[in-house]
């Protein structure tokens, strides 16, 4: 007699992603999937509230939680919108800029630990077959570390270290997720979005906060976010490097979905060497 049909009494194996494989992010306008290769690069999303920007930050930290070669250190002031992925983070920062800066110095000490490694290997980067987790900070609502809560001199300390984490992390096998809905110079200086490989503009209201994001000098060329309309949420215009912006949608993940890919996650953790 078949047993295909009888329950299992063991677990049924299960495999992880890796952060070195692409990252769906929905589709583009003729239809096609668009992908990001991640590894080695960083990302900054911005668009006004309730434009989908947190629906594409979703994407991201999933396929993150997913892997069993990354590391999740979640910074969200809001404590809401990244908090459903808190028990499989190794890291959450909730309202607490103290609490912010300890743990952006301390991923600058991991982050020159392993240059000091490389160096000493002579190596350039971090690659896959290295017995080092990738670490993908997400910062949700970066305006409330740097703007909002704290004085003006730890607000200026966040900003630096998010810079320096930008700008030194990639190979070192460290990765920066930020997102903001005030796209402001004040929030996001020149100096910190020209270092963002990455950059996704969802729905903004002024042609001066889409070239926030994107870049100074695209609204002129025609591709501001401000064309986005208000009911479409979840589209935006996604740069990636030397490219030119293109217009996409997000997957959407329902708090559904995500509590089911928490679940999974926790069992890949157990179930998979981590």
């Amino acid at each position: 007699m078949s047993t295909d049909t009888q329950p299992l009494d063991k677990p049924v194996p299960v495999s992880g992603l890796s952060i070195y494989d692409p990252v769906h992010l929905g589709i583009d306008e003729r239809g096609y999937g668009v992908d990001i290769e991640l590894i080695y690069r960083n990302i900054l999303l911005g668009g006004e509230p309730g434009s989908g920007k947190s629906v594409a930050l979703n994407n991201i930290v999933a396929h993150a939680a997913m892997c069993t070669d990354t590391r999740l250190w979640l910074f969200d002031g809001k404590q809401v919108e990244l908090g459903l992925w808190k028990s499989v983070s190794d890291v959450f920062v909730g309202p607490d800029i103290d609490a912010g800066l300890q743990r952006l110095q301390e991923l600058q000490r991991v982050m020159d630990w392993r240059y000091d490694e490389l160096d000493r290997v002579r190596r350039r980067k971090v690659t896959q077959t290295d017995p080092v987790d990738v670490i993908v900070a997400v910062i949700d609502e970066i305006a409330y570390y740097s703007a909002t809560i704290g004085s003006k001199e730890q607000q200026e300390k966040f900003v630096r270290l998010v810079r320096d984490l930008v700008a030194r992390g990639r190979a070192a096998g460290v990765i920066v997720v930020a997102a903001t809905q005030r796209p402001s110079a004040d929030i996001i200086p020149t100096s910190l979005r020209d270092l963002f490989g990455f950059r996704c503009a969802f729905r903004c209201t002024t042609e001066a906060s889409s070239d926030i994001i994107l870049g100074h000098g695209w609204a002129k060329q025609g591709q501001s976010a401000t064309h986005i309309a208000p009911e479409d949420r979840g589209i935006g215009l996604l740069l990636a490097e030397g490219g030119m912006p293109r217009r996409m949608k997000s997957a959407y993940l329902s708090d559904a979905d995500i509590y089911a890919l928490v679940d999974y996650a926790h069992q890949l953790r157990t179930t998979i060497a981590y």
